[in-house]
């Protein structure tokens, strides 16, 4: 598809890229921009920089940056179009009658043939499971565990059969390409072994995105073979660290929030049951791109994880995600049953309605959880356990809201209040307040081959290259030095690699406008590499004071190496220029005064 430049302008300008990072990730205030850790790679100190006046973010980390369609495009696996159509619909913003472009057609048409390959194979395994002799096991599998039909069809549930090449031989009857096959995470290949179902002999429940089409699959192993549960690789439309089982549902239920459960099968019990509103992550731990997705639907999150250890462990890594994203977390209590659907079957719905509206703050939870570790009846383990709480405690930033929480805690734990108001006022004084107990953030981990790959070239960058890039950002951060510096620097003083390029373009923009757009420029940046290189130029914030005599000094410094550069590339590239005329042009250039 292709659109005009002022729709993309126009899209993007009316798509403010704090609103929209902020759906996905827990941006913070840092000075004039925000921060947070990387949604794509693995730290805890934050390095992903978002500025809103620059309508840019990049990671100092992992190196990735760019503008609102750049992060759509990456964090939600969209093509340009794509994130335009997507960005469109967010701002209320009509667009122009699809033209695809024959680029844009043919991976689009990709798109949907894994799309459609996906429905084709969900429909054969729902065809097994329901209307042939040899689908009666993993049929009476499902009503083993009480789901009725109703839930079978709604969900699409379907058998695998035990033959190994069974998915293959009716997909190939259907004439699907081996390629395409591999792609949708439906067959193996092996040169020895051949075609291989990554299904069989299992019962298996279809995986829907957020609009409900078939991306993936989940299977459940009948017998004791490993894995127990087994879901479709990540493929072109399924990343499952960004989707949630049955959110295509759960967003349009009318009960308050979303509950997240363990597993698929608990989540189609719930919902048999009537709770619609219930969702799980996809064999992973919740990562921070689900409650992204959550958050653009709710605010209120129900964990009814499983109460065991590994559950609490679960629930607890939750609850500091959620908080992050500025998303409440209460926790259900499910003991002394297993999992949600276990309660359900021996209390009843009602009794679960009343855990639902009992349900303990993520605070509180993680506070029970800490006082399990001391004997409250011994003093000194008592104080331990109050310093414990008290770093929880003071990392509640509202006053009343903290107030509340230490009475709360201190009549739940026979705490002195003053005494627990006193430690957690020293413990904030002291700045060393915890925000949660577990906070570190899960999304895709950066190859590590490709992190260092990123921190040799950082490294190898020339001293000119550096040059110029300071210069580019110190005239984009402060842009009166355009006319300040008419004259004495131009767009042809910077000639280093993707440099000179993005000079150009900052030049003529500003001439043409009187101001500089970064978030515009990126847009003429095609390839992700080159609009990382630019976002770094324009997301860069300086660490000293920009009063004018301190600037003055540092811009005469930097063009002076700038300019003097040049005529030494000159010379080493030119013989048949005067290097007299060249020496007095040195001479000339370490004159430079720069006046504000």
């Amino acid at each position: 598809m292709y659109y005009s430049d002022e729709i993309v302008e126009e899209v993007r300008s009316q798509n403010d890229i704090v609103d929209v990072i902020s759906e996905y990730t827990g941006l913070k205030r840092a000075g004039n921009s925000y921060k947070c850790c990387c949604p794509f790679h693995n730290e805890k100190t934050p390095s992903f920089v978002v500025s809103r006046e620059k309508q840019m973010y990049h990671c100092f980390g992992c190196g990735v940056g760019g503008n609102v369609y750049t992060f759509v495009m990456k964090y939600e696996g969209m093509t340009f179009p794509e994130a335009i159509q997507y960005l469109a619909k967010r701002a209320g913003i009509e667009l122009p009658e699809e033209e695809l472009s024959e680029e844009d057609k043919k991976r689009k048409s990709w798109r949907s043939k894994l799309y459609e390959i996906n429905l084709d194979a969900a429909g054969y395994f729902h065809y097994l499971l329901t209307k042939t002799e040899r689908g009666k096991v993993g049929y009476k599998y499902y009503k083993d565990r009480g789901f009725t039909d109703e839930t079978i069809n709604k969900f699409g549930l379907g058998y695998a059969d035990i033959y190994r090449d069974d998915l293959y031989k009716y997909l190939k009857s259907k004439d699907y390409s081996d390629e395409l096959m591999k792609a949708a995470g439906l067959v193996k290949f092996d040169e020895r072994d051949g075609p291989t179902d990554q299904f069989w002999n299992r019962v298996i429940v279809p995986i829907t995105d957020i609009g409900g089409k078939v991306i993936a699959f989940g299977g459940r192993v009948l017998g004791d073979a490993k894995p127990k549960y087994l879901n479709t690789k990540e493929t072109d439309i399924f990343n499952k660290s960004r989707n949630l089982f049955a959110m295509d549902t759960a967003k349009h239920s009318r009960k308050k929030g979303v509950i997240i459960c363990e597993g698929y099968m608990d989540v189609i019990a719930m919902h048999q049951a009537g709770y619609d509103n219930a969702t799980a992550s996809l064999g992973t731990a919740f990562t921070e791109g689900q409650a992204g997705l959550i958050k653009r639907y709710t605010t209120d999150v129900y964990l009814a994880y499983d109460s065991d250890g590994a559950g609490t462990n679960a629930a607890m890594r939750a609850i500091g995600i959620l908080r992050n994203l500025g998303l409440s977390q209460k926790v259900i209590n499910l003991s002394p049953y297993k999992d949600p659907d276990e309660f359900i079957k021996n209390e009843g719905v009602e009794a679960f309605d009343v855990r639902v509206r009992d349900a303990l703050n993520g605070r509180l939870f993680e506070i029970d959880f800490k006082s399990k570790n001391y004997d409250m009846n011994d003093p000194e383990e008592k104080t331990k356990f109050m310093k414990d709480a008290g770093r929880l405690l003071a990392g509640i930033t509202d006053k009343t809201e903290r107030d509340n929480y230490i009475e709360s805690v201190s009549s739940k734990y026979f705490l002195n209040k003053d005494t627990l108001s006193g430690v957690v006022s020293d413990i904030g004084m002291a700045g060393l307040g915890e925000t949660s107990i577990s906070v570190e953030m899960q999304s895709d981990t950066i190859d590590n081959t490709d992190r260092r790959k990123r921190q040799v070239e950082k490294k190898q960058s020339s001293p000119a290259e550096d040059n110029e890039k300071y210069l580019l950002t110190m005239m984009v951060n402060e842009q009166y030095l355009f006319k300040k510096l008419k004259g004495i620097i131009s767009a042809e003083d910077f000639t280093e690699d993707i440099i000179s390029d993005v000079a150009k373009k900052i030049f003529d923009q500003y001439n043409e406008t009187g101001k500089v757009v970064p978030a515009t420029i990126l847009n003429s940046f095609d390839d992700a590499e080159s609009q990382e290189k630019v976002s770094e130029i324009f997301t860069k914030e300086f660490e000293f004071d920009t009063t004018p005599s301190i600037m003055e000094r540092i811009l005469t410094d930097v063009i002076i190496k700038i300019k003097t550069n040049n005529i030494d590339k000159t010379l080493r590239n030119n013989s048949n220029v005067s290097y007299i005329q060249l020496a007095k042009e040195k001479a000339e250039i370490k004159k430079i005064k720069i006046r504000l």
